[in-house]
């Protein structure tokens, strides 16, 4: 299970360019004009945030996933941010990685600009329509995206007390922090 910060929908084809993987999206993205349809044809997983029930459903899903060997990537801010921050993670979907021992790979996603600054330009944040974030980007001479895979975790390597979700998804997101400096 690939876990990541979230800044842009270009986070998703970065990844996707180093590894191949199913997105777990949120229910609303499968209304988009166009990306709608790429993201359901790409196998992504959806949930219904406004339903609290639907996390059992998506726990099983992507249980049922990872143990058929999918390699399952998913943003747990739930949002994106211009990259200067960064949200607090939700826990449930670590859950998923817990039952199925997975291994939980931490990513930390980055868009540099001049001097080693934060491109801010690159997010799709805030009240950034869609076509004012491709316009930006399209815009950008040499965007630039660093993509950090850190430390895997292997649940097998963990004592049962190490293996809380909530504990578990605190160390990661220190862990992403950490190496972006936020």
């Amino acid at each position: 299970m690939f876990v990541a910060n979230h800044i842009s929908w270009t986070d998703i084809h970065a990844l996707n360019s180093m590894v191949p993987v199913r997105f777990i999206a949120k229910a609303e993205i499968k209304t988009w004009p166009v990306f709608g349809y790429l993201v359901q044809r790409a196998n992504a997983l959806f949930i219904d945030r406004n339903k609290r029930h639907d996390a059992g459903r998506i726990v099983d899903a992507v249980v049922l996933s990872l143990e058929a060997g999918d390699n399952l990537c998913f943003f747990p801010e739930g949002t994106t941010t211009d990259g200067t921050e960064m949200k607090p993670f939700k826990s449930s979907l670590i859950e998923a990685a817990i039952l199925a021992r997975a291994t939980i790979q931490p990513i930390a996603i980055r868009y540099p600009g001049p001097n080693n600054s934060i491109n801010t330009a690159m997010a799709y944040a805030g009240e950034t329509t869609m076509i004012e974030s491709m316009q930006n980007i399209l815009q950008q001479k040499y965007p630039l995206v660093e993509l950090h895979f850190l430390a895997p975790i292997k649940l097998a390597d963990l004592t049962a007390a190490d293996q809380d979700r909530r504990l578990l998804t605190r160390h990661i997101q220190q862990m992403i922090a950490q190496k972006l400096a936020l």
